[in-house]
């Protein structure tokens, strides 16, 4: 009996090592390179572009960066699409585009949405402390306010 459950466990460990091992050649969720930076907001102050910058670009601008872990899949299945989806909502990269939620940014930080919690363990200097998200808060209004994106 016991041979049995170690020959199971050792083909169940193949198995799983033969699927993780194919599901690298799958071609999506690969970081390419970011697009390039057109237009910026003009922000209130260099504070709250820091800030922003700190706990916000890696999904929302073209200046991601990508830790060694978002090209394994399937990290880099989800990393891929929660900067698609990130940058589709608002990307301050592209400020010259219409911005679709440019006006929710302060209110998802507001409400302890952004960042994603599951973002924070691995970008830990994406967590704000309350000061600092206090003065984004502010600084996301005043420049939203002062330089609003296009519409759609």
């Amino acid at each position: 009996m016991g041979r049995l459950i170690r020959r199971l466990s050792l083909a169940g460990i193949a198995v799983l090592g033969t699927v993780f091992l194919a599901i690298q050649l799958v071609p999506y969720g690969r970081p390419g390179p970011n697009p390039p930076v057109r237009v910026e907001p003009r922000w209130d102050s260099p504070t709250t572009r820091q800030l922003a910058a700190r706990a916000c670009f890696d999904c929302h601008s073209n200046e991601t960066t990508y830790p060694w872990y978002s090209y394994v899949a399937p990290v880099s299945w989800l990393v891929a699409r929660d900067v698609t989806e990130g940058r589709a909502k608002l990307n301050f990269s592209e400020w010259d585009l219409p911005q679709r939620e440019a006006g929710e940014a302060a209110k998802e930080l507001q409400k302890g949405k952004m960042p994603m919690p599951i973002y924070l363990p691995t970008h830990p200097e994406a967590g704000l402390a309350d000061d600092e998200k206090r003065a984004l808060i502010r600084g996301l209004q005043a420049t939203v306010s002062a330089d609003r994106p296009r519409r759609r």
